[in-house]
């Protein structure tokens, strides 16, 4: 284990046994509604900032990309940090949430940590050196119909409720053509899941570079594909997500591919007879 992914694992324990401390205390918790759907609390920021605190003392460097402080700091290497993945889960005490912590060197993704405190798993991969899972090798599954396999995804919410007619549109393709569908609510331990081969695919709309880019080196290190919609490089900007196992990506995206275009396309058409801004009638 190199240096920076022993710190990356450190960092992400000691934010574990925090949130865990703080089960028996979820009624007494300060919760904030940030936006529809989307919750913070006072478990979050304080897991962040351990985590910031673990890796600052070895890297004081460093830069960081945190869900809840932000950017901060400049430089090559940059920490991207979830320190609650599923904290909605987490607030209803349903066992399905995750620290995740991935560290970026010039654009390009070098170690990554996927951690759930509930089962004590701790997932990690580092570029050309593989995935594990508490220090086994994992690979993605060996299926290769779409018709045997288990899907995960997750539903769009807040500014992706533009893509919910199309996401429901996939949903039903998806359900009709494979052996099951999973929506557990915390996208690094799905991704995880994909990369140890708990899961074949998994796609989402609108995720952000925290929940993701622990979990896209797992799935790359332990096998698989992970793309956009499209299939190109994009989705650490988008956050539109498809990944699986080799044949099980290659199947997923085609099936998924004509949904995404014609959601595009009415997205485009949307937008063009919207009014421009400052023209809108007065009442």
């Amino acid at each position: 284990m190199s240096a920076t992914l022993n710190i990356a694992v450190s960092a992400a324990r000691a934010a574990g046994s925090l949130i865990i401390r703080s089960l028996n205390q979820l009624d007494a918790l300060q919760v904030t509604t940030k936006s529809r759907n989307e919750f913070v609390t006072e478990v979050d920021r304080q897991a962040e900032v351990e985590i910031i605190r673990v890796i600052r003392k070895a890297y004081p460097d460093h830069a960081f990309l945190a869900e809840e402080s932000g950017e901060h700091g400049t430089g090559e290497s940059l920490w991207i940090i979830d320190p609650l993945d599923g904290t909605t889960n987490f607030l209803h005490g349903f066992p399905q949430f995750a620290v995740s912590i991935a560290l970026q060197i010039s654009g390009r993704l070098e170690c990554g940590v996927v951690y759930d405190p509930m089962r004590q798993e701790l997932f990690t991969a580092e570029r050309g050196g593989g995935a594990q899972l508490d220090g086994r090798r994992i690979r993605v599954s060996k299926r290769t119909s779409l018709e045997e396999a288990l899907i995960g995804t997750g539903f769009p919410y807040r500014a992706n409720l533009d893509w919910a007619e199309t996401y429901l549109a996939m949903l039903r393709d998806v359900m009709q053509n494979t052996a099951g569908l999973r929506r557990p609510g915390a996208a690094a331990l799905d991704l995880a899941y994909v990369a140890a081969g708990r899961l074949d695919g998994f796609w989402e709309f609108g995720l952000a570079p925290w929940d993701i880019a622990a979990g896209t080196l797992m799935i790359r290190e332990a096998g698989g594909r992970i793309s956009d919609f499209e299939g190109g490089d994009g989705f650490m900007q988008s956050g539109h997500v498809v990944g699986g196992n080799p044949k099980v990506y290659a199947q997923l995206s085609r099936l998924l591919a004509p949904h995404y275009a014609r959601g595009r396309q009415a997205a485009s058409a949307q937008r063009a007879t919207d009014p421009a801004p400052g023209n809108t009638a007065q009442k």
